[in-house]
């Protein structure tokens, strides 16, 4: 999977998480024992994404700690950001390394256990050829809570509904798309636009593909969220519990927080 790049949006703060965001990054919250960025890591390194750019603001020096384990080592990046930019401005920033490239874009605080080859391989060979992105959507639970979507015929978005409280259906954006340079095109030469979900993805509809996420995907933003998440079955990892970090993520006081809070 050369020919893309992924950028894992992880710089938020986190706050529907307090006061357990207050000494841990959310992006590093524990499910099942390891770290929510760790299982993203994982999966991407799986389908042979050839570099991995993870924006960072939040509690800098824990995921920048994390980050630098071996065996992250020449394919996984970190960017930091001393402002937020926004989910468009973080694409916009990094133009210079992922231009003319497809981008892999995930908010890699959500828990998702996708088969993203299978995604990928929609995007590259299945998706209908004008549009320029796919995204991953998921059948939400609490619809009011998530950006709706409304589909054409051939999967194709028409219309977005953002948190409303009357959503007419429950099938959500699951924040994770693949997308093609032009989209990154585009946001060069619209500066004002930083808000992905609210200022890219309206100007991309009817050219935007769908790729339904069967398995697991919860926005771990609130605390009963992150508690459901831990009775979930986490996929194997990838890599030996060998390193110093984890050893100290093991020990971490914020295991004991999550149980208890």
């Amino acid at each position: 999977m050369s020919n893309i790049d992924a950028l894992l949006l992880a710089a938020g703060a986190g706050t529907r998480l307090r006061p357990l965001t207050d000494h841990w990054p959310k992006c590093l919250m524990p499910i099942s024992g390891r770290p929510l960025l760790d299982y993203w890591l994982c999966a991407l390194n799986r389908c042979e994404v050839s570099r991995v750019l993870v924006n960072i603001h939040y509690h800098r020096n824990i995921v920048e700690q994390f980050l630098n384990q071996p065996q992250f080592d020449g394919w996984v990046s970190g960017v930091f950001e001393p402002c937020l930019l926004g989910t468009a401005g973080t694409l916009r920033h990094n133009w210079k390394i992922l231009k003319d490239r497809r981008i892999l874009l995930i908010h890699a605080d959500n828990w998702c256990q996708c088969d993203i080859a299978n995604f990928v391989h929609f995007h590259l060979y299945e998706r209908p050829k004008h549009t320029v992105m796919t995204m991953m959507t998921f059948r939400s639970e609490n619809p009011k809570d998530c950006g709706i979507l409304e589909l054409d015929n051939n999967g194709v978005v028409r219309k977005l509904y953002e948190k409303v409280c009357d959503p007419p259906g429950n099938l959500a954006n699951g924040a994770v798309y693949i997308i093609e340079p032009s989209v990154l095109d585009w946001l060069i030469d619209n500066p004002e636009a930083n808000d992905f979900s609210r200022q890219v993805l309206p100007y991309f509809l009817d050219r935007i593909a769908t790729w339904e996420n069967k398995n697991i995907h919860r926005d771990i933003g609130k605390i009963a969220s992150l508690r459901l998440a831990q009775l979930d079955l986490a996929p194997k990892p990838c890599w030996q519990d060998s390193t110093f970090w984890h050893s100290e993520f093991q020990n971490n006081p914020i295991h004991d927080m999550l149980a208890t809070i």
